[in-house]
């Protein structure tokens, strides 16, 4: 995939990302309530479990499309997204999630078009009626297209989808699953994937069934595990010493993105991740596993705190699976590789970048900056996991030196103008220098990258710099 498409394809992940994320809180909600009160539930309860069906068909795509038109025209563009998404909902008998995906940003961009062409012709003292009349009737405007037009256009591409997956999993090919989405979270385009395909189709199936395999099928953590263990056992040097670290942090942080630079670097390692996730899709699948709802972060226990009643050893059992089989596959290859004879390729590449930056083979993002760094921005496909995790740790390590600077996460497309320089991964940085138009730091661990010790070592001179009189 070229570079821009890649981009390209990551942002609209990561604007779908946007939407869901912040109100993920809602959904875990949602779930708990189905997995407790429904008929086949923990504590079944005739009263509580009321409470499941409008809080799928009307709450959630309520909440998305309110935070979609949110992002792209502020408050009047959320409630112009929440008119519009109401139209989707009431336009279509399924849960409207991609609806409300679609209605939430489209309301909102055809609201911010319309202040723009009126908000200089307002005559003074009108501003409040036009603003809210305006809003008023295209809203409506669009809540009427949403009923006629988009809800049964959905509703029509949910049923195809549907009926795809439903055949794969009618026919046992459900696993082939995996190969589709273990290369695409590695190149951090697992977003566009989960969150606009298997979420809205998993909480439809939780809402018929109290839960659904969808949500297992691209955040099962075993193949990662798996994966990362053989690096443990039969890895070579930083390869091998920053594993353990990782499998912590990946198995029960939840944070997939760890486990990205072991497989960029020894591309052939996808095998065992497919391997390891159409083992466990298939083990989910045999043993009829499902969550209540979406696990965000995808870590173990969010596994086992979303597992309806009586499904803990499918779940456990799916999880084991892809792990063994992702280990058994990675070291496999860690021993055949001919490349084990040599330096490793993670301390090598770390080697050969550190070597072209004191040959001036390449012109570092540190050196673009011609101010002070007061403001270190991590950014990452949704703001809230791997960047979370680096901009802790290199915060840390600031305030261990005496150094007092801003250090924040964000998503990409929601790094401040007031940032000084952008810290992401190397795979995000077309996307990173689209959106923000900031010097940019890649790295290929958030953890430990010899890019950040280069920012470091920048911060700490300038710090002595202005501490020196003059």
């Amino acid at each position: 995939m070229k570079p821009n498409m890649r981009a390209n394809v990551q942002a609209f992940g990561g604007h779908l990302t946007a939407m869901v994320l912040p109100n993920i809180g809602a959904f875990i909600a949602w779930g708990f309530i189905t997995a407790l009160f429904i008929p086949t539930g923990w504590m079944p309860n005739e009263a509580f479990g009321e409470l499941v069906g409008p809080m799928i068909t009307y709450l959630l795509p309520l909440l998305i499309g309110y935070t979609g038109g949110q992002i792209v025209g502020d408050k009047r563009g959320a409630v112009a997204g929440a008119i519009g998404t109401m139209g989707v909902i009431v336009g279509a008998d399924i849960p409207m999630f991609v609806g409300a995906m679609i209605m939430g940003p489209l309301s909102a961009w055809v609201v911010v078009q319309m202040d723009k062409r009126i908000q200089h012709r307002i005559p003074s003292g009108f501003e409040m009626v036009v603003n809210n009349f305006s809003l008023g009737i295209v809203g409506m405007i669009l809540c009427l297209f949403a009923y006629e037009i988009v809800g049964p256009a959905v509703t029509a591409a949910n049923l195809f989808v549907k009926s795809g997956i439903e055949a794969l999993v009618a026919t046992g090919f459900l696993p082939l699953l995996a190969i589709i989405n273990e290369p695409a979270k590695v190149l951090f385009l697992n977003n566009a994937i989960d969150q606009g395909i298997y979420y809205p189709l998993g909480l439809q199936a939780a809402a018929e069934t109290g839960k659904s395999i969808f949500f297992m099928v691209a955040s099962n953590p075993g193949p990662g595990l798996g994966m990362l263990l053989a690096y443990a056992k039969f890895g070579q040097g930083l390869s091998k010493r920053s594993a353990p670290s990782a499998i912590i942090i990946h198995f029960f942080g939840g944070i997939h993105e760890l486990y990205f630079p072991y497989v960029l670097m020894k591309p052939i390692m996808i095998v065992a991740m497919i391997a390891g996730a159409a083992t466990g899709i298939a083990t989910f699948n045999l043993l009829d596993a499902g969550l209540v709802a979406g696990p965000s972060p995808g870590s173990i226990f969010s596994y086992l705190a979303l597992t309806p009643k009586g499904s803990f050893l499918a779940t456990i059992a799916g999880v084991t699976t892809a792990t063994i089989v992702s280990f058994l596959v990675a070291s496999a290859i860690l021993k055949m590789s001919k490349a084990e004879n040599k330096e490793d390729e993670f301390e090598q590449s770390v080697s050969e970048m550190k070597d072209m930056k004191a040959e001036g083979a390449i012109k570092p993002a540190t050196q673009q900056v011609n101010k002070p760094i007061s403001f270190v921005a991590f950014a990452c496909d949704a703001g809230m996991g791997s960047s979370a995790m680096g901009a802790s740790t290199f915060k840390r390590k600031l305030v261990q030196a005496g150094i007092d600077i801003e250090v924040k996460n964000f998503a990409i497309e929601k790094v401040p103008s007031e940032a000084d320089i952008v810290v992401t991964h190397e795979s995000l940085e077309s996307r990173a220098v689209n959106a923000t138009g900031l010097p940019v730091v890649t790295i290929k661990n958030f953890l430990n990258d010899p890019a950040l010790d280069e920012l470091m070592d920048k911060i700490k001179q300038q710090t002595v710099a202005t501490e020196q009189p003059a």
